[in-house]
């Protein structure tokens, strides 16, 4: 794929889902970032902004199929990747396949369910296949997935092990949206009803899951010469500079596309110690830190 016609794919995205999701257009440029990374997403914020909406515009504007798991205490592992059935007639077992099998999984609330459940994704995002009874189950390249948390309520929680952050190659914060987006908001759904029909809005695939595959051979073969790399080596991040970099239209990476990813890919993997929270550092202080620190190539 040309650089100029990823670009185009870009703006198509940005512009759909934009048409839909009001005011988070760096937001929706990072899932594509991420997306083209092959990584996954973390999205915090409180109830009633819109992570959901966002999750399931993203996947139809790009044409992924979408499903859903609503993470609660009582979720069991096979609830997730399903489980092996004995079909009498048949008189075998048989795959009764989980929602894990799709391209596009919203795992809404995920720090809802015990650890034992949030492992069952383990190996799905690392991996991207599913062991069941041992025979492995291959899911789709276009495997994404967001998952949502909740950052203000925490009764009924089980915080996620570092190993499992670590999946995520993004965290995104979403916030209240500014007065100006909240009146744009009212003036496009207002009158609508909670099922949102992408049909109505005019929203649809942009791209399939071919283009995707040849978009991250374009993403693959952006250039990271050797000043970058150690950049990149300082501050820890690679694909997400490549994608980023080839949806701005360039075949090389600059120290700026390093430096904007900074906090989507640290703010989850840096803990803060005990003395430096209580003087109310936080991880995102920590990070700016970090490329303040670090001289970055000319």
């Amino acid at each position: 794929m040309e650089l100029d016609r990823l670009r185009e794919l870009h703006r198509e995205v940005l512009a759909r889902v934009g048409s839909v999701v009001v005011g988070q257009e760096e937001n929706i440029h990072l899932l594509m970032v991420c997306l083209l990374a092959r990584g996954h997403v973390l999205l915090e914020g409180v109830p009633g902004i819109g992570k959901t909406l966002l999750a399931r515009t993203f996947a139809a504007c790009t044409g992924l199929e979408f499903k859903r798991i609503q993470f609660t205490p009582d979720l069991m592992p096979g609830d997730v990747v399903g489980t092996n059935v004995f079909d009498f007639q048949r008189n075998a077992f048989t795959l009764s396949r989980g929602p894990i099998f799709t391209e596009v999984l919203l795992a809404d609330e995920i720090n809802r369910t015990p650890p034992k459940t949030q492992a069952a994704l383990l190996e799905a995002m690392q991996e991207r296949q599913v062991t069941l009874d041992g025979r492995t189950h291959p899911l789709s390249d276009g495997f994404l997935v967001v998952a949502t948390q909740n950052p203000i309520e925490h009764e009924g929680t089980y915080p996620l092990p570092e190993a499992q952050l670590d999946r995520f190659l993004l965290k995104l914060v979403i916030r209240h949206p500014e007065r100006a987006d909240e009146v744009e908001l009212v003036l496009r759904h207002g009158a609508r009803d909670a099922s949102l029909r992408f049909d109505e809005r005019g929203v649809g695939a942009v791209c399939d899951l071919e283009t995707l595959s040849d978009a991250r051979r374009t993403v693959a073969a952006v250039t990271l010469a050797e000043p970058i790399a150690g950049y990149v080596v300082a501050v820890v991040l690679t694909a997400a500079a490549r994608a980023s970099a080839a949806l701005d239209g360039r075949d090389y990476v600059i120290p700026d596309d390093v430096k904007a990813l900074l906090a989507p890919v640290l703010r989850h993997r840096v803990v803060v110690a005990p003395g430096a929270e209580i003087e109310g550092r936080t991880a995102e202080q920590v990070v700016a830190s970090i490329i303040a620190r670090t001289e970055a190539p000319r």
